[in-house]
């Protein structure tokens, strides 16, 4: 019973972010039309630790959705340990031709408290952390922590957003010129101009969280997540991986020169795995809050950050997913995408072809040769709850598209 009344809490607490995030209208997907083939300039090729996969011309069409449970040498899964050698198939195949290949968990993240302060009136406190971690502990992202101030420790939602109130805001890449448009991205090079001393920041980033808030009013916004019982963990995305198209003259991702990327050149991650990565180092050091029930994590975000939240649920299992109105690259199977409006596996490539594996702009226009599609992400959240919350006359995410990695 307990068990059941904890599920049904994580749904309520899941939707009731889920509303607010879809009601911004800052969390509206991008509509473009479909359009010519790229003329594309190639990206410099990043050989990963996973070796190579085969190519698209190597694969063979398959118009149904590909079978979770059957490994990759034919045999059908029927034991435990059977789909324990499968999940790391399914991991393989994803990262290599859906989301890039994600560095291994570094192992040391470490946590110093900068600032905290009592909200709503003294019944939930706020932490601002700042993780450090890496090679020689160099990478650092900001945190912030809002947890009833009696009771505990407390399952916690892990909030994909803007800055945590009092964080620093870090300098941004500009995007990229033709980013988000429906236009081809990968026509353009563009060089990231060099910051003039004593610049600004290009704004906090991220969403939902407005240009300076404050502990008071995030947790205003949100007192219903304490009243249920839960604490709110929130991080910014963009302090992981810059959201940008840009690209620099050898025609590489202008993103791979800031945050996490340089600290591991010999990966290939897009942006979603880099918003997943930067999530699973939350995950460490909410372990050893006592605060927070860490067996309890429930990551969530809205359009982009959704599928970002689908992606780390789907790559670490202390995570639980509940993803907002994903869009294309989302929930909903590539092989149902369109028409219409709908975001086809096309139209993310041509729009933001950064968030995903180098590998998988080989599948424009041939979609039914992908060796997986979106229901792999959720075989690998089960047996652990997940939700996805998506609207049903939502023509970008597509509901059939959505409904058919549900039922495979």
């Amino acid at each position: 019973m307990e068990d059941r009344n904890w599920i049904r809490t994580l749904l309520l607490a899941a939707a009731f972010l889920g509303r607010w995030m879809a009601s911004d209208p800052a969390m509206a997907q991008d509509v473009s039309p479909t359009g010519p083939g790229p003329r594309e300039i190639p990206i410099p090729r990043i050989q990963g630790p996973l070796g190579n996969l085969p190519g698209v011309d190597q694969l063979p069409v398959r118009r149904e959705m590909p079978d979770v449970m059957l490994m990759n040498d034919g045999t059908r899964v029927t034991t435990r340990a059977q789909w324990e050698r499968r999940r790391q198939e399914i991991k393989r195949t994803l990262a290599y031709y859906a989301v890039g290949q994600m560095p291994p968990a570094p192992g040391n993240v470490k946590g110093q408290e900068l600032q905290s302060e009592l909200v709503l009136d003294g019944s939930v406190k706020y932490r601002l952390v700042r993780l450090t971690f890496g090679p020689e502990r160099k990478l650092f992202l900001h945190i912030g922590i809002f947890a009833p101030l009696t009771g505990g420790p407390f399952p916690a939602i892990v909030l994909q957003a803007g800055t945590p109130p009092g964080a620093p805001a870090l300098p941004r890449l500009p995007q990229g010129p033709n980013q988000g448009r429906g236009e081809d991205v990968l026509l353009l090079v563009g060089r990231p101009p060099a910051p003039e001393p004593g610049a600004p920041a290009a704004g906090r980033g991220g969403r939902g969280f407005g240009a300076e808030p404050t502990a008071q009013s995030v947790a205003s916004q949100r007192a219903g997540v304490f009243r249920r019982g839960y604490a709110l963990v929130v991080f910014n995305p963009n302090d992981c991986a810059e959201d940008t198209t840009l690209r620099n003259s050898d025609g590489s991702w202008a993103f791979r020169t800031t945050r996490f990327y340089p600290a591991y050149p010999g990966y290939d991650w897009g942006i979603l795995a880099g918003w997943a990565w930067g999530a699973s180092r939350v995950a460490d050091y909410l372990e050893h809050d006592p605060a927070i029930d860490a067996k309890k994590l429930i990551i969530t975000g809205a359009s982009r950050n959704g599928k970002s939240s689908m992606v780390a649920a789907a790559f670490d299992e202390r995570l639980m997913g509940a993803p907002v109105v994903t869009g294309g690259g989302g929930i909903g199977a590539y092989r149902f995408a369109g028409p219409r409006k709908s975001e086809t596996l096309d139209i993310m490539q041509k729009k933001y072809p950064n968030w995903f594996s180098p590998n998988l702009h080989e599948f424009w226009g041939q979609r039914e040769k992908l060796p997986f599609d979106q229901h792999w992400f959720l075989a690998l959240a089960a047996p652990r709850p997940f939700i996805a919350l998506e609207g049903m006359t939502d023509t970008i995410s597509l509901p059939q598209a959505v409904q058919q990695s549900v039922l495979a």
